[in-house]
């Protein structure tokens, strides 16, 4: 790659007309924009779209990413720019890597974020290959966080607006694949900018509603357990901490940490009940009081670790940490104790914190993001 011509808005030394790039279309307006913006200013675009699953029932499937309507709105997006288009059938690979795992750590009482794992193990893995095979120089995705260029390379950093910033569902994103991949989105001041953008573009999905829900849960999530998971719905007791009966449930895939409502056995007094653990083992959901909720230490596995220095090259590090995607970062203490697994410590105790939920490391100033990983016990 010639080294002496000025670098492109995507950071390449080449002109847009000898840039090739693949843009991830799920079919919503944020990665339509993306395409249509990159098409526009003479780049080489290739649009991409991922089927996820049965094409049949995704089409009835309103409010999800990638659903049958929105392989069509994407198709069509090309078809108004003018570049190649085309559907890949991933239902397999996505069953396999996202689909029952999900239920598996659903069903071991913990609470999974399967929308990580398929950017980890098929957007930014089986599509990123996609890409390279077609000999495109980078991929693009409509994902609102920001890639800039520090001392040692791409760094991974929060949106520019906080409101639609998806660093926690990122936080797996590998420097590899850092290299390769862009975020053209990230560094808009709301998503008000991004429908703007699609108006003047004159795109179909200028108003379509952002898509909300896990892609693959129908209406009723317990129904997909019992497909994949025959007697995952089998009743047992509400103990409280001490292990007394204090009612029945009719399955502990009806439960999460920190579930208040819905129990059907009330309160202590004036203290209402919550859902504090899950034991699927004992087929047991127990209950306590909310100061039962609080967690101060936890232990993370899985660790993709994003800073300059090796994550074992400081015994500790003041972090900022978040464990749920609508909690913002909390001042934390970061303690290696593998190469991917760690010692998190809280300041301040947090709520609700479960097995299987991610957790984020930010710099306690800045909008950088170190990595993250996945919450083994809380």
């Amino acid at each position: 790659m010639p080294k002496d011509l000025p670098l492109n808005s995507l950071g390449l030394p080449k002109a847009p007309a000898d840039t090739r790039v693949v843009v991830a279309m799920s079919g919503g307006v944020d990665s339509s924009v993306v395409a249509a913006m990159l098409k526009e200013e003479g780049y080489d675009v290739i649009g991409v779209t991922l089927q996820l699953y049965d094409h049949g029932a995704a089409l009835a499937k309103k409010g999800a990413c990638c659903a049958g309507q929105d392989i069509h709105d994407a198709r069509r997006v090309a078809e108004a720019m003018n570049f190649p288009h085309y559907v890949l059938d991933y239902e397999n690979t996505f069953r396999e890597a996202v689909i029952e795992e999900f239920a598996d750590a659903y069903l071991a009482g913990a609470t999974p974020v399967p929308c990580i794992r398929c950017n980890e193990r098929v957007k930014f893995k089986d599509l990123l290959e996609t890409a390279r095979d077609l000999d495109a120089d980078c991929m693009a995705t409509g994902h609102y966080i920001q890639r800039k260029l520090g001392a040692h390379g791409p760094e991974l950093h929060s949106a520019a607006d906080p409101m639609r910033d998806q660093s926690y569902f990122l936080f797996s994103t590998t420097p590899e694949q850092l290299a390769f991949l862009r975020f053209p989105l990230g560094h808009l001041p709301s998503k008000a900018e991004t429908r703007k953008l699609a108006a003047r573009f004159g795109l179909i999905v200028a108003d379509k509603p952002d898509s909300q829900d896990i892609c693959f849960v129908p209406t009723e999530l317990c129904e997909r357990h019992r497909k994949l998971r025959p007697g995952a719905a089998d009743p047992g007791e509400i103990v409280d901490l001490a292990g007394k009966v204090l009612g029945h449930h009719k399955g502990v895939i009806h439960y999460t940490i920190g579930q208040r409502r819905g129990l059907g056995i009330g309160g202590l007094g004036d203290h209402p009940l919550y859902v504090v653990k899950l034991d699927p083992d004992t087929r047991r959901v127990i209950v306590g009081p909310k100061e039962a909720l609080a967690t101060r230490l936890l232990r993370v596995a899985e660790i993709n670790w994003l800073g300059d220095e090796p994550f074992e090259s400081h015994p500790e590090r003041e972090v900022s940490v978040r464990i749920r995607s609508t909690r913002a970062p909390r001042p934390a203490i970061l303690r290696p104790l593998s190469a991917t697994t760690a010692e998190v410590e809280l300041i301040e105790p947090e709520e609700g914190v479960s097995p299987g939920q991610a957790c984020v490391f930010y710099e306690t100033e800045g909008s950088r993001i170190f990595g993250g990983g996945w919450i083994v016990t809380a």
